[in-house]
Order: C-alpha cells, then sequence, then structure tokens
C-alpha cells in the first residue's frame, strides 16, 4: 500500500514536472527579441540610472525576460525576448515610445582608384595631419587583422579623441589592433537569443572574420595600399581603399545566421560613442516606416553626432521598388561595373564562340573539344536545369562540359556540383532573370558565365546538333571596357516606397567584380569544399559600392573637417555624372537603354570633383523633424526616431515633403482618373536652399526633363544666385507643373546650376501614382 502510493506521487510529481518544463519551452519558445524605444527624460525620480528603470518596466511584464543590451547613444531604450502578449503589455508602461519587433538583416554580397580619379589629382590630398584623423567604421563580419592592408607603418598615435576599445576573443587579441586598425569588437546576443549559441567550430566569438565580407569592405573603404595584389594574377596591380589615410575601426554585427538589429544597433551605438565619423553599413532588410527601423534609428542619432551613415541599396534589381535603406539621412548607394573584365570564351563545334566571364585559374581544359550536354537533359529532377545538388547524372556528365541555367543555388557551386557528378567544365547561362548582366566567379572547375542571349544561342546549338562540343579559354584580365561605368542588373531600384518624394538611391558606386583584402578562414568561393586559401577576393554586390562610399565620404570629411554629412553626401551627389563623355546615359545592364535616375540617383560618384562641388545642399536635424512632421508622424513615432519625447509639430506651420533640402527632386503627381484624362495639369513646387563653399560667383541655372506622353514644365525662380563669400546661403523655389497622365508614368531630368567652373547638378524623377 506505501509502495502504491509513494509510486503515485513520484508519477504525479513527474508528471508536473514533465508538463512545466513544456510549459516553460513553450513560453520560451514563443519569445522573439523586441527594440524597446524608451522616453529618457520620463525616468521616474526614484531611479538614478537608466538601465534600473529599463529592467523595472521590463519585470512589470515579465518574471524572466533579461535585457540583452541597453541603448544610450544611438537609441534610447532596451533589447529583450518577449512573448507578444508581454510586448503588448509592455507597449503601454509609462515612458514606452514604441516596442519593435527585431529585424534579421541580411549581407548585400584594384582598378577601382585608377577607375574613379583617385591617382590623378593633389586636390584629393587631406589638409595636414586630419586624414589620419578620420577613423570610418564599418558594421560587418568582422576583420582579418594579420591582412597587409592594416599594416600601420608610417601611422602615428592613435587620435586623442578615440575611445573604442580592441576586445579579445577567440584567435583575437589585444595585439590584433594596431594604428591602422584601431578598434575591433563584436556584438552577438541577439543573434545567440534567436539562433541560440555560436558555433564556434564555425566562426569565432570575437572580431575575427570567417566569413570574408567584412575584411572586403573595410578594406575597400579605407585599406592601405598592397602592391603586386590579384587573385590568382587576376586583377594584378596595387589594391588600396578610398580613404587609404583614414584609421579602421570593425564592429562584428554579421554572423551565419544573419545580422539582428538589436546587435546592430548595439554595433552603431558604440561606434558613434568610440568616435567614428563615418559608418558603413552593407546590409539590409527591406524598406519600413523610418520609426519601425532599426537601422534609420540608429542612423539618425548618428547623423545628429556629424557622422555620416552610408548603406548598400540592395541587391533586388533589377526590380522597381526593391531599395533597402531608404531614410533621407542616410547615404544610399547602388552598383555599377568598372572599366574592367575577365573574359573567357566558349567556343562551339560548329565554329561560333560567345564570350563570358570567369575568374577560374586551375588545370585548364583538354585542348581538343569536349561532348556539350545541357543539365536539363542529364537529370531526373525539375530542377535539374540548374544544377541542383544531386540532381545529375553522373553517367550522362562524365568527362563532359555540362550548361547549367543560373539561378536558385550559389553559382559556385553548380560547378562544384558538375564536378561531383564528373564533369570537367561548365558554362553558366545567365535566364531572363539576370539578362546580360555577368558576375565573374573563382570557379572550381573550368568555367565560364555568359548572358541570356548567348546561352539561349548555346542551347539552340545544343539543340540542333547530334553531336555538340565545346571549349572554354580563359583571356585574364582586360582594362579600358566600354562603355563604362553601366547599372549593374542585381542593384536595388527606386522608387522609394517609404517616401517617394526622396529619390533613392542617392548615386551608384563601384560594386561589380571588386578586388578587396579577404579572411583567411574561407576559400574565395566561401563554399565549405573550397580550401584554397588567397589574400585578396574579387566579389560583386552593393556591399561592394557601399564602402567605396564610405571611404570617399572619409576622404571629403579630411580635406573639409566642418562640413557635415549632409554636406558631404551633397558634394557626392552633385558632381555625380550620369553620362557618358559623349553624352550618352549611363547605361543598364537590365535593359540595354540609359538608366534613369530611379536606377543611379544623381548618378556614378567622381571623387575629384566632389572635393570642390561649388555648393551644397546641407541639412540639420531640425530640418529632418520637419520631414518627420510632413510625414504626419506622432509625437511617440518621432521621439522614437529622434529621441526628442517631448517634441510636438507645429499646429500653426505648414509642413511639405518637397522642401526638404535634398540634393535630388522627386516630384509626385496624383491622378484622378484611371486613365489619366480629362484632368487639369498640376503644379509641384520644392523649395531649396544651397550654401556657397566655394569663391565668389554667380551660378545660373538650366533644367531639363523628359516625359513621355506629355510635356512638363520646370520654373526656377530665382535662375541666377550671386554670392559674395563663401558660407553665404541663397534660396530658390524650383516649379513642376505637369498634365494628368496615366498611374505609373514617369519623367526624368536634371537640374544643373553652374558658374563656368563648377556643374552643381540635381537629378529629377516626376511620377504619377
Amino acid at each position: 500500500m506505501l509502495h502504491y502510493h509513494s509510486t503515485m506521487t513520484s508519477t504525479l510529481i513527474l508528471s508536473l514536472l514533465i508538463l512545466l518544463s513544456t510549459t516553460c519551452h513553450a513560453l520560451v519558445s514563443n519569445r522573439r527579441t523586441y527594440i524597446v524605444h524608451m522616453a529618457r527624460s520620463e525616468m521616474p525620480a526614484e531611479f538614478t540610472v537608466h538601465h534600473d528603470w529599463y529592467d523595472s518596466s521590463l519585470r512589470s511584464v515579465s518574471d524572466s525576460a533579461e535585457i540583452l543590451y541597453s541603448y544610450n547613444t544611438v537609441v534610447h531604450g532596451f533589447s529583450t525576448r518577449l512573448t507578444e502578449e508581454e510586448a503588448e503589455a509592455l507597449e503601454y508602461q509609462s515612458g514606452v515610445l514604441s516596442v519593435n519587433p527585431e529585424v534579421r538583416y541580411e549581407l548585400h554580397t584594384t582598378r577601382t582608384p585608377e577607375f574613379l580619379g583617385l591617382d590623378k589629382t593633389d586636390g584629393l590630398e587631406p589638409q595636414s595631419g586630419t586624414g589620419t584623423d578620420v577613423v570610418v567604421g564599418v558594421l560587418d563580419t568582422g576583420v582579418w587583422p594579420e591582412r597587409k592592408s592594416y599594416n600601420d607603418a608610417g601611422f602615428g598615435p592613435v587620435p586623442a579623441g578615440w575611445k573604442g576599445t580592441c576586445q579579445t576573443g577567440k584567435d583575437f587579441n589585444s595585439s590584433s589592433c594596431n594604428r591602422k586598425l584601431i578598434g575591433a569588437q563584436f556584438f552577438s546576443k541577439g543573434y545567440e537569443a534567436s539562433m541560440g549559441s555560436i558555433d564556434e567550430t564555425r566562426e569565432s566569438r570575437s572580431p575575427r572574420d570567417n566569413d570574408g565580407h567584412g575584411t572586403h569592405t573595410s578594406s575597400t573603404a579605407a585599406g592601405n595600399p598592397v602592391d603586386s595584389a590579384s587573385l590568382f594574377g587576376y586583377a594584378s596591380g596595387t589594391a588600396r581603399g578610398m580613404a587609404a589615410k583614414a584609421r579602421v575601426a570593425v564592429y562584428k554585427v554579421c554572423w551565419t545566421g544573419g545580422c539582428f538589429s538589436s546587435d546592430i544597433l548595439a554595433g552603431m551605438e558604440a561606434a558613434v560613442s568610440d568616435g567614428c565619423h563615418v559608418l558603413s553599413l552593407s546590409l539590409g532588410g527591406g524598406s519600413s516606416d523610418y520609426y519601425r527601423d532599426s537601422v534609420a534609428i540608429g542612423a539618425y542619432s548618428a547623423m545628429e553626432r556629424g557622422v555620416l551613415v552610408s548603406c548598400s541599396a540592395g541587391n533586388a534589381g533589377p526590380g522597381s521598388s526593391t531599395l533597402s535603406n531608404v531614410a533621407p539621412w542616410i547615404t544610399t548607394v547602388g552598383a555599377g561595373t568598372l572599366d574592367r573584365d575577365f573574359p573567357a570564351y566558349v567556343i562551339l563545334g560548329n565554329g561560333k564562340n560567345y564570350s563570358g566571364v570567369s575568374l577560374y585559374s586551375g588545370k585548364p581544359l583538354p585542348s581538343s573539344p569536349l561532348s556539350l550536354i545541357y543539365a536539363g537533359n542529364a537529370t531526373n529532377s525539375s530542377s535539374g536545369n540548374l544544377c541542383m545538388p544531386n540532381t545529375l547524372i553522373p553517367e550522362k556528365v562524365a568527362g563532359k562540359i555540362v550548361l547549367c541555367d543560373r539561378g536558385i543555388n550559389a553559382r559556385v557551386q553548380k560547378g562544384y556540383v558538375v564536378n561531383g557528378a564528373g564533369g570537367l567544365g561548365m558554362v553558366l547561362a545567365n535566364t531572363a532573370a539576370n539578362g546580360e548582366e555577368l558576375v565573374a566567379d573563382a570557379h572550381l572547375l573550368p568555367a565560364t558565365g555568359v548572358g541570356e542571349k548567348a546561352g539561349d544561342a548555346i542551347k539552340s546549338y545544343l539543340a540542333s546538333d547530334p553531336n555538340p562540343t565545346a571549349t572554354i579559354q580563359f583571356g585574364g584580365t582586360q582594362v579600358h571596357i566600354r562603355p563604362s561605368p553601366v547599372v549593374a542588373a542585381f542593384s536595388s531600384r527606386g522608387p522609394n516606397t517609404v517616401t517617394p518624394e526622396i529619390l533613392k538611391p542617392d548615386l551608384i558606386a563601384p560594386g561589380v567584380n571588386i578586388l578587396a583584402a579577404w579572411s583567411g578562414a574561407v576559400g574565395p568561393t566561401g563554399l565549405s569544399v573550397d580550401t584554397r586559401r588567397v589574400e585578396f577576393n574579387i566579389i560583386s554586390g552593393t556591399s561592394m559600392s557601399c564602402p567605396h562610399v564610405s571611404g570617399l565620404a572619409a576622404l571629403i570629411k579630411s580635406i573639409h573637417p566642418d562640413w557635415s554629412p549632409a554636406a558631404v553626401r551633397s558634394a557626392l551627389m552633385t558632381t555625380a555624372y550620369s553620362s557618358y563623355s559623349n553624352d550618352d546615359g549611363i547605361l543598364d545592364t537590365a535593359t540595354g537603354t540609359a538608366a534613369t535616375p530611379l536606377d543611379i540617383g544623381a548618378g556614378h560618384v567622381d571623387p575629384p570633383n566632389a572635393v570642390d562641388p561649388g555648393l551644397v545642399y546641407d541639412l540639420t536635424a531640425d530640418d529632418y523633424l520637419d520631414f518627420l512632421c510632413a510625414l504626419n508622424y506622432t509625437s511617440f513615432q518621432i521621439a522614437t526616431v529622434a529621441k526628442r519625447s517631448n517634441y510636438t509639430c507645429d499646429s500653426t506651420k505648414s509642413y511639405s515633403l518637397s522642401n526638404l533640402n535634398y540634393p535630388s527632386f522627386s516630384a509626385v503627381f496624383a491622378t484622378e482618373n484611371g486613365d489619366g484624362s480629362g484632368v487639369a495639369s498640376s503644379t509641384v513646387k520644392h523649395v531649396r536652399t544651397v550654401t556657397n563653399v566655394g569663391p565668389a560667383g554667380v551660378y545660373k541655372a538650366t533644367a531639363s526633363t523628359k516625359v513621355d506622353g506629355g510635356a512638363v514644365t520646370v520654373a526656377v525662380e530665382p535662375s541666377e544666385l550671386s554670392f559674395s563669400k563663401s558660407g553665404e546661403k541663397k534660396s530658390f523655389t524650383v516649379s513642376f507643373t505637369a498634365p494628368s497622365l496615366p498611374s505609373g508614368s514617369t519623367g526624368f531630368g536634371r537640374l544643373v546650376w553652374s558658374d563656368g567652373k563648377h556643374a552643381v547638378a540635381s537629378p529629377i524623377a516626376l511620377t504619377w501614382t
């Protein structure tokens, strides 16, 4: 009886423990990370430290939740793991402005200095001693500090105002930093809270870069000159960052599973507090309202402290409305090509040959042609044409060159799949999704990538010849390619879906086939099976174009240390070029026709002219507050972005999005009728103020637009501006009068102020909604 009673009791206790464990697991698994924005000035008197107040607020809704990060600089608040119900309850607590779910961001993944003209002018030298005082902060996957790009030979002491640290961890100690790489930290609490503990067999819990992306971007922005740099002999020459004399600080916020907003905010907070002058973020998570966008919120505070934030536009092109990082206080960068190529030719058995690109450097194919087969005919899988893993039939591809379609899996992985099935070579053919865009890869077997037209021609040959053959020949490195630059098809495009009245991207920079330093932990393809190790790698993406602009911004800041982030961006934008020397517009790879401001913003960056722009469109934090009021943001929403807990918009003041002093013009017209007929013309006015940063002079305005289906009148008043001294400001109004057109109609143009020496150009985009 006693035994029976004891057994029942034990069983009951065990059942209760199992139920409790299951309940706790369910609660934990239902939690997600939230960024909690607090009204800092509303801290109750009983608290002396904000962290204690944050902790008390959290305890009011959860006994088990813990603070991941407490933010005090770019954000006021904290991050934590909550259930949906707890998050909702917390939002009603006193002093809480908003509770935003965490967002996972993704990375947007030597001839460049010459192509940009950095080797041709003395005007790009900083004021004496100031060049090495500028610090570029790079938020990415960390750094491989042993690379020569971070050698500190010739650098003086670390700037006196620097507050950063060299955080130690696995494979990273204090000696990993020096007078060039002056700071390195890592942030993983958000990542680990969502994804579990870091797998230290795959990546280091330290600032060390096991991916390569962060080393590539930071060395692009501000790496030292390194002679005889190349990838397997390709792109041989001197590799140098845009601001080679600047210091570098890295903030590792991206891990194998992505970049989480709580970690990104912590990294931005550290970078601003440490004393960085420019922040470079080659990552994105789509577009959302600014008060929900962690990068936008962090960038606002950085801007207030005089820090320029440069972000990649995204790799979701060529579709429209695909941009990331569109806040007007962020410099948003798209991607174009260099005048350099890496040709690799497909020579068919019928004598025809087609040009592609490749960075393959291993054993060449036999001199005699090999049998050629289409992957779609060597598989039992519906996705076999894509050369997905385990889809090819070895008996059909062994000893042959295989044509694979681009898409879904990584380009270099397709070659590995072909090689694993016994294939000797690969032709990678673009489909309609990529058109004629060619991106070079360091393939694991002899391979080349060809455009859609060449791919279709090769497929026709395969279908018509009973015994098709081919070989691949590699052409090394070619320079002075024309036309260049052209817009990369992958580069994300406008319009700006959050605020169509702000034209984005701001400009484009080199982002295709860029050579820069690389991690020693991974091969050039990034595949685990790639055992090759390289000092430099060639990769593509707006991730590569962003640090170009970050570095150039640092260079301009070193020459003009008193310029605001808006003035630096204005200089880069108004001196960018949108056409070639023959006046033809920069081409878009995706269409084969001239790109528009929705593709390239102001155009391609032109550093020699950017240091002497003549006029700049400057902006202050107050101007951005007026912009938020024009968006009809509530006091809570404004406080979330701007940390102004008691700020209210002036009800007697008329706010307008078109009056933000931006260096570009985006006029949005409403269409009343579905077909655009029967509606009178309308006028959109933009007010701007320019600041003279050059000598006294008289500037005259010219404006032109082109609209399919109608004529637009552009009036600039006054059309002449006279400046008697540097620092003088003048205002003008631009009126766009347009007929009603069907929804979706667009028009484009350019406004230029010129004094005979300077051409201060602004792109114009007209849209009908």
